[in-house]
């Protein structure tokens, strides 16, 4: 194993790169390509889907977005913690939060160890409902004893 840190290749700072940089930044949540998209037409930016598509999996690949793949699509974020870590995700909104979850990582490798498997990875995204959209929910929906 080479405990060398792995060289990046040089990241090249364009137009589209810093405008879904400022874009995602201002997202509390992960975003399709298409809504990604849609919100830098509107903004009258001239960049195209394919140009949009293209930098997403660019910037994804270089680790500098965390990407969640539900139903079928692939949606992206800008995380402010770029090493390894695990999301809280509305159901109704898509508010994410960052999470980390103490000894998770170890017990991971303790029962991956106990089945003798190694090379191990995950992904674990926690899905729920925000305090907003929990409340927004439960409106009309009361329970009562």
């Amino acid at each position: 194993m080479n405990d060398e840190p792995r060289k990046t290749p040089a990241k090249r700072v364009t137009r589209p790169r810093i405008l879904l940089s400022r874009t995602l930044a201002g997202l509390a949540r992960f975003a399709t390509a298409q809504e990604i998209a849609g919100i830098l037409r509107e903004q009258g930016t001239g960049i195209g889907t394919a140009t949009v598509y293209r930098n997403l999996q660019l910037m994804a690949s270089a680790g500098e977005l965390d990407t969640l793949h539900l139903n079928g699509e692939t949606l992206y974020r800008e995380c402010s913690d770029h090493g390894h870590h695990h999301h809280i995700v509305c159901r109704e909104c898509g508010r994410t939060i960052e999470i980390e979850i103490p000894g998770l990582e170890q017990w991971i490798k303790q029962a991956a160890r106990k089945v003798h498997f190694t090379e191990i990875s995950h992904d674990l995204e926690i899905f729920g409902l925000c305090e907003h959209c929990a409340k927004t929910h439960s409106h009309g929906n009361e329970i009562t004893d």
